[in-house]
């Protein structure tokens, strides 16, 4: 069975972080994989890709060049020749639909977001017909995707793209007179609403909480808002903000704090969030995405309103007044996430996923089906 995996970009974060667990399960179960993604953006994700074995073909073009892509992505089917065409992002869907279309070949496709632009959203509902079968990452994005792109039950799958290890990395419990280390892992966009936290750290310190008061906190990730954070915690007089760039020791980074943030305007999963937890972390999160559904409020942390620095401020607030809870806050985290995404369950939704797979066979000798030439055949 040949999977043709077809992302966007092989970014850091995001959609590409899950592949490599994805694939492996794939494998588990007979598959032959090979991605190709349609743009690089800062090829971060690629490490881990190959670190798999898993053969990485990436095209020498970018996010715009739509026509090009096609034409691209046309031909490196029609080469391969897959059993499967698995999509991942709006982008590589749509693609990926007009190849499977004309190659013969089915697609299933990804749904991640939780935040879709309104004419991706129309395109992606005018074209849902052309994915055998669409498979979301999370509950939340379950009920999203049968909502706004009309899928039927039959044709819509979750499979939580987080699997949780028991044995990564566990926080140190906070000790008296520490200083409370906070952080948060994202990029610097305004869906992760770090200006939200940078409001709620300026109501904070207000009130007299200052890195003088004994805590700060990080921000592991890079991004256009670098900046523009930047200036609104110079211009609040923020001190124990850190904007500390890109972690390629995401594990690490959490084991280092002693609470988790995640200031989000919208989510789907978001992994994040859930290896926080993994560490042992309470986690204040906004109700967003798969988030209000993990997270047991004053159990496991918090969940706030999205794009609401005052009740963000109330909830870090309370936990910096009490310190010495977020140990046993942290272990009631753990535990939540590993009975719900634990490894068992990862690999059981996983395989019935695959029970559901569109596959076409290849006939003997290789060859696919045939299929009408189209325009954009044309030398890219």
């Amino acid at each position: 069975m040949r999977i043709a995996y077809v992302i966007n970009s092989v970014e850091g974060g995001g959609a590409a972080s899950p592949v490599p667990a994805v694939v492996e399960l794939l494998r588990a179960h007979g598959a032959n994989v090979r991605l190709f993604a349609l743009t690089r953006r800062d090829g971060r994700a690629v490490p881990a890709m190959h670190a798999i074995g898993l053969t990485t073909i990436i095209r020498d073009g970018g996010e715009s060049d739509h026509l090009a892509a096609l034409r691209w992505l046309d031909r490196q089917i029609a080469a391969w020749k897959p059993d499967l065409i698995w999509t991942s992002l709006t982008r590589a869907t749509l693609l990926g639909q007009l190849v499977g279309r004309r190659r013969g070949v089915p697609v299933a496709s990804w749904q991640h977001a939780a935040f879709l632009k309104p004419a991706n959203r129309r395109l992606l509902r005018a074209t849902q017909k052309s994915s055998a079968l669409w498979i979301a990452d999370s509950s939340c994005v379950a009920d999203l995707t049968a909502a706004r792109l009309a899928v039927p039950p039959a044709r819509l799958a979750t499979w939580p793209l987080f699997a949780a290890d028991p044995a990564a990395p566990r926080a140190r419990p906070w000790q008296a007179g520490e200083v409370i280390r906070i952080g948060s892992l994202g990029r610097l966009h305004p869906v992760k609403g770090y200006d939200v936290l940078v409001g709620a750290l300026a109501r904070l310190r207000a009130e007299g909480f200052t890195a003088a008061a004994g805590f700060q906190i990080e921000i592991g990730g890079d991004g256009a808002e670098r900046d523009r954070l930047a200036a609104m915690a110079a211009a609040a007089d923020i001190t124990a903000l850190r904007l500390t760039g890109f972690t390629a020791r995401p594990r690490d980074f959490l084991a280092g704090l002693h609470l988790y943030v995640q200031p989000s305007r919208s989510e789907g999963l978001c992994i994040a969030a859930h290896e926080a937890m993994q560490a042992g972390l309470p986690v204040i999160a906004s109700a967003v995405g798969e988030m209000p559904r993990t997270i047991v409020e004053g159990v496991t942390g918090r969940s706030v309103p999205p794009a609401d620095p005052q009740a963000l401020a109330a909830a870090l607030r309370d936990l910096l007044l009490r310190p010495g809870r977020l140990a046993a806050i942290g272990a009631a985290s753990r535990v939540r996430v590993l009975e719900r995404f634990g490894p068992a369950a990862f690999a059981s939704a996983g395989a019935a996923v695959v029970a559901r797979l569109p596959v076409s066979r290849r006939e003997a000798g290789g060859a696919g089906r045939s299929a009408s030439r189209v325009p954009f055949d044309r030398p890219a």
